[in-house]
């Protein structure tokens, strides 16, 4: 299994038809709704800590 994951769906039209972006690394682009995006990782939060 593979370290990073493609996303399955757009997150601003929820549309499956999505693309890497040949001009930015890390990119998406969707052909549904013409948007290029891209999905960051930021961190794992420490166990204990609320989120509120």
């Amino acid at each position: 299994m593979s370290e990073r994951q493609a996303p399955l769906y757009c997150p601003y039209c929820g549309e499956e038809d999505l693309r890497p972006n040949e001009s930015s690394h890390g990119a998406w682009e969707c052909h549904s709704c013409a948007r290029v995006f891209s999905v960051k990782f930021i961190g794992l939060l420490s166990k204990g800590v609320s989120s509120s």
